[in-house]
């Protein structure tokens, strides 16, 4: 392969087309070459500067598939990017997806608009991993007050599992029930999300996750804070103490504002 500019990008017929047969790499063994080839620009990967890609003459070659020494091309049918840059790609709109995955792309010069950003990522396949003994279901606003789903995450990972279009008990239900395997679930304090789960895991361990622990606790104290308010008010009205140290301190308060003034 050569390296090639930005402005030379772009197939290309070179030489005249004459067919031979050659040697192959097997004693032998023998293949019909052309000479016609075609000169293909594409993107690497690396840090090349702006559209800067390779090109190579990919002859019209028809070797047998089990012939040994051979070697791979880098590239599959129909593909402007290597596998390098392919994998690169990928892991950019998997975290990022649209707008933003194409932008971060553009700073190593690897040109990507946010349509190929997004049919990159509807791509890339859906891990199919097992269940995991302990879940997390919990729901989320789609349109607040309107429309709302469940997520479910592996709760020792923190990886999310699956997405559920509502959050009704039939769903979460019917989840479980297609996911055997699950011994523990950590959910909030819904009464839907501990009724689906006692029909669908009559066995399963249900528990309570961190947050709406100290939530639950925190409105615990407030509500018993404010039962015993008026105990507050003996203590609220007791005298100021104003022995020497609390003179000094006022003093000193005062000729420091004095200074700021």
């Amino acid at each position: 392969p050569t390296r090639a500019s930005g402005s030379s990008c772009g197939p290309r017929r070179r030489g005249t087309p004459r067919s031979a047969r050659r040697a192959g790499p097997r004693q032998g063994g023998s293949t019909a070459i052309t000479d016609a080839r075609w000169l293909t620009c594409r993107s690497t990967g690396g840090g090349g500067g702006p559209r800067a890609g390779t090109a190579s003459g990919v002859p019209h070659a028809r070797l047998p598939p089990h012939l040994p020494g051979t070697g791979s091309r880098e590239l599959e049918r129909y593909q402007r990017r290597t596998a390098r840059l392919n994998r690169q790609v990928k892991a950019v709109v998997k975290e990022l997806a649209g707008r933003a995955g194409a932008r971060l792309p553009a700073i190593p010069a690897m040109g990507l608009s946010r349509h190929t950003a997004l049919r990159t990522l509807l791509r890339i396949p859906l891990p199919t991993g097992r269940t995991p003994h302990v879940i997390g279901a919990d729901d989320f606003a789609l349109r607040r007050r309107h429309r709302y789903a469940t997520v479910v995450i592996d709760a020792e990972t923190h990886e999310r599992i699956d997405v559920l279009p509502d959050r009704t008990a039939n769903t979460l239900q019917a989840w479980l029930r297609e996911h055997p395997g699950v011994e523990v679930v950590c959910r909030d304090g819904s009464a839907t999300y501990a009724e689906a789960i006692r029909r669908a895991l009559p066995h399963a361990v249900q528990v309570a996750d961190r947050w709406h622990l100290w939530h639950n606790l925190w409105e615990a104290t407030l509500s018993e804070v404010k039962a015993h308010s008026t105990c507050w008010a003996p203590v609220l009205d007791a005298p100021i103490y104003d022995g020497p140290r609390a003179q000094t301190t006022l003093q000193r308060w005062h000729q420091v504002h004095d200074l700021l003034d």
